[in-house]
């Protein structure tokens, strides 16, 4: 059996007396589009930037093919990294924003420049090399962001609700725009939202996170179509829940439960 491209390992984040992720495991296939989705302070965005290397979990381990990355500061894991807020240098042009991940590795000019006019093509943004980031709408800084993360070639894309800031219309331009992207380099992502539609929407499958812990992971239909748990039936998609009693079962007695969906 291959191993995981990506694996978290009983991850767990202790603030004092606050436990923010509890115990996390999860495998990620290479090249999968994997969301991370939940409630705010459900623990998604706290098990990203552990991956990052923002933060130090209180245990657990994050391999990436088979080695770990706790032992790494964050700058030398070569993870790509796009927050909401889009972090873009604005007294740089459009060009020199993408081209920055490459210089502080000392990359060759005709390298550096042959990059940023590929990235420039692949979010759509072809002419606007020599743009001040303040001349550019939001979708647009939201682009650069992406060729900018994008442009050293990182094994794993994190994504923390890089869309929140959008509005609706934009919102769901850019996310065909990152699902385009997503197929044509085959990257590895984990996306962080709160946004149910933009899951279902964007991902290979989901992860639900509820106070810290994982409830459930699968494919949009799988999570919809068979919930394991309340609280995943009534957070994915619309969904009533009705109080049920059970009669008998094949193989036991009558009990009582309940059932959901």
């Amino acid at each position: 059996m291959t191993a995981p491209y990506l694996e978290i390992k009983g991850l767990r984040m202790e603030f004092g007396d606050i436990v923010a992720v509890h115990d996390v495991t999860l495998d990620i296939r290479q090249g999968e589009f994997l969301t991370f989705l939940g409630p705010s302070g459900s623990g998604k965005s706290t098990t990203l930037y552990i991956l990052a290397g923002f933060q130090q979990p209180t245990r657990g381990d994050i391999l990436l093919n088979g080695r770990t990355l706790l032992d790494r500061p964050s700058y030398q894991r070569e993870i790509g990294m796009v927050f909401q807020r889009y972090t873009l240098f604005p007294n740089m042009t459009v060009g020199e924003n993408i081209a920055f991940p490459l210089r502080v590795r000392r990359r060759p000019k005709a390298e550096i420049d042959a990059k940023v006019r590929e990235m420039l093509r692949l979010v759509r943004l072809e002419g606007f090399e020599d743009r001040r980031i303040g001349k550019l709408s939001g979708g647009q800084q939201q682009r650069v962001a992406l060729a900018r993360a994008l442009a050293y070639d990182p094994p794993v894309l994190l994504m923390d609700e890089p869309l929140s800031a959008l509005d609706k219309k934009l919102r769901e331009e850019i996310q065909h725009e990152i699902r385009r992207i997503h197929q044509q380099t085959g990257v590895t992502i984990l996306y962080v939202t709160h946004d149910q539609e933009e899951a279902l929407r964007l991902s290979d499958r989901i992860a639900v996170f509820s106070q810290g812990r994982i409830e459930q992971v699968g494919t949009g239909a799988e999570l919809y179509a068979h919930p394991a748990t309340r609280f995943v039936a009534e957070f994915i998609g619309d969904s009533d829940t009705l109080p049920a009693e059970i009669l008998a079962t094949r193989a036991s007695s009558p009990t009582s439960g309940s059932a959901g969906r």
